[in-house]
């Protein structure tokens, strides 16, 4: 079973139609895999570059700031401690990876539901063109005809230069090219515009890929 959107010009009329495999577009949406995935995602762009140093690696003499008794103060053995003023850092952060093993079957099921989720919602559009020449307003027309929501996801192909360029500007507008469409992006946009092009490509490339798979991961999906 197929479903149908509508292929729509930058002036608002229909020009055509294009079929969305239901395994794609409508499958079961799981939202712990999909939790799952996204925070994958998240901690793997994390740089993981922060560095603080300890009492070992800071400046400073090794003399006892001052003598053990009479002070009234606590006793102190180093200015290097991490109570003294410029002192180390105990327990700080170090350099480190965030990366989370994520199979690539449970990537293509969390894609599937967030897709079939927006889908449901009548929140997946598609244009025929966005624009033939480098007009930023035109192009935003273009898409801002589907939907007045705040934030809005235009999936390209990596052909469509010149939509690239008219749209990458724009306010409130998260471009992306087909072959790199993932769960995160789909997840915080309120629509998604797909180009003519680039929801085919879509559909006969990762998507396909995602279909063959679709049964394999029933398991992890049920599972998660």
């Amino acid at each position: 079973m197929a479903l149908t959107i509508d292929i729509k010009s930058a002036e608002g009329k229909k020009v055509g139609d294009v079929n969305l495999p239901s395994e794609i577009f409508d499958a079961q949406t799981n939202i712990p895999l999909i939790h799952q995935v996204v925070v994958a995602q998240l901690a793997a762009a994390r740089s993981g570059t922060a560095k603080a140093k300890t009492r070992a690696e800071v400046s400073g003499s090794g003399k006892k700031p001052f003598k053990q008794k009479g002070t009234g103060r606590a006793r102190q053995g180093s200015v290097r401690a991490p109570l003294q003023r410029h002192g180390g850092v105990s327990h700080g952060p170090v350099p480190r990876k965030y990366d989370q093993r994520t199979p690539k079957k449970m990537i293509a099921a969390a894609l599937r539901g967030v897709l079939s989720d927006r889908q449901r919602e009548d929140r997946i559009h598609c244009v025929s063109s966005i624009t033939e020449t480098p007009t930023t307003r035109g192009a935003i027309s273009a898409v801002r005809q589907f939907s007045d929501r705040k934030n809005v996801l235009v999936v390209l192909s990596r052909n469509e230069d010149v939509a690239w360029r008219s749209l990458r500007n724009a306010d409130n507008l998260h471009l992306i090219v087909n072959d790199q469409l993932n769960a995160y992006d789909v997840l915080i946009a309120d629509d998604i515009v797909f180009s003519e092009s680039a929801i085919r490509e879509f559909i006969a490339g990762p998507a396909k890929a995602a279909v063959a798979v679709a049964r394999e991961s029933e398991v992890v999906e049920v599972s998660a």
